[in-house]
């Protein structure tokens, strides 16, 4: 899969260890920054990732704030991008499972290294089930539509 990614200044030490890790399970990384420690604005990148993955360009995103959660409220305010922040495997899991989320946000001051790589693992190997959840994301998406 081609996976994006990108961070803001307090996410940028964990980026590294989860570019590594999903280039390990076999996936194309594409990092659209910070590319250094100096204080950034967490929307850039959360929309510059979320563009991507609506655009189809990738596949997937992962973004990384201090929560995790700013980023992924800039991410989905793009059209056509379900992001889910998550602090731990199950809820990433079902996130992808019953909501087919397309980016995958969390925060570096809220888990640890080996805590995300097993978050992200969750995600990437779940799969969208489908029949009654997609009635659901259809009524999402007429939200959406409703919006623009």
């Amino acid at each position: 899969m081609k996976i994006a990614i990108g961070s803001d200044h307090v996410g940028i030490e964990l980026k590294p260890t989860i570019i590594e890790y999903l280039e390990e399970l076999g996936h194309q990384v594409t990092d659209f920054g910070p590319f250094s420690a100096e204080r950034t604005d967490y929307p850039v990148y959360g929309k510059k990732v979320a563009q991507e993955v609506a655009s189809k360009n990738f596949d997937l995103g992962v973004l990384i704030c201090g929560t995790g959660v700013g980023i992924s409220i800039s991410a989905n305010k793009v059209h056509g991008i379900r992001a889910v922040v998550c602090s731990e495997p199950y809820s990433a899991k079902l996130s992808r499972q019953h909501n087919n989320t397309n980016i995958l946000a969390f925060g570096s001051r809220v888990i640890g290294s080996e805590l995300a790589k097993m978050i992200v693992k969750e995600w990437l190997e779940a799969e969208f089930e489908g029949e009654r959840h997609s009635k659901r994301i259809e009524m999402i998406v007429e939200i959406e539509e409703e919006n623009q």
